[in-house]
């Protein structure tokens, strides 16, 4: 049977984001300094998740969500994004991608940061509207294939030989 302590210490190390990470902890991953991370939380950029400042003595601890915002955040800001960008950017993308950024896919252009989200480019900067329409080609081929297949079945009787893309 299985000790209490041993269930909970294998869980901890399978789901870290339940347990959570201190600042210090957090800031080390990262990349940042504590100081980055304290001024990031008090300005309201990224705040813990899991337990946010609540006095003198208190912890924050942070979740692997926050973790994977965090890291975004300084990849933006090593791309030359400004501090003032880089909140407009996240607010833009948590109102287009809610709280699952991972599945987001981001552009950064020099001083310009686009999301590429179900066919529309969003300009995350300065509007948070979409930008361009983005078309993917393999889906043409696709609806193109399915409407050549009925035109193909009807003209079987007739002598032009027939073109099959693909």
């Amino acid at each position: 049977m299985t000790n209490t302590s041993e269930t909970s210490l294998t869980n901890a190390v399978d789901a870290p984001e339940v347990v959570g990470f201190s600042g210090t902890r957090t800031a080390k991953v990262v990349g940042i300094t504590y100081r980055q991370l304290d001024y990031w939380a008090r300005t309201d950029l990224i705040r813990p998740s899991l337990n946010d400042a609540a006095g003198s003595g208190s912890r924050r601890r942070y979740s692997y969500n926050d973790l994977l915002e965090l890291k975004a955040i300084k990849k933006l800001l090593d791309a030359g994004i400004k501090l003032e960008q880089v909140r407009k950017v996240f607010d833009n993308l948590r109102e287009h991608v809610g709280s699952d950024i991972a599945a987001a896919h981001i552009v950064i252009d020099g001083g310009s940061v686009t999301l590429c989200n179900q066919g529309e480019l969003i300009d995350l900067i300065n509007t948070g509207q979409s930008v361009l329409n983005v078309l993917s080609m393999g889906g043409v081929k696709t609806e193109l294939e399915a409407d050549l297949a009925p035109v193909e079945a009807d003209s079987s009787d007739d002598d032009a030989p027939v073109r099959k893309i693909g």
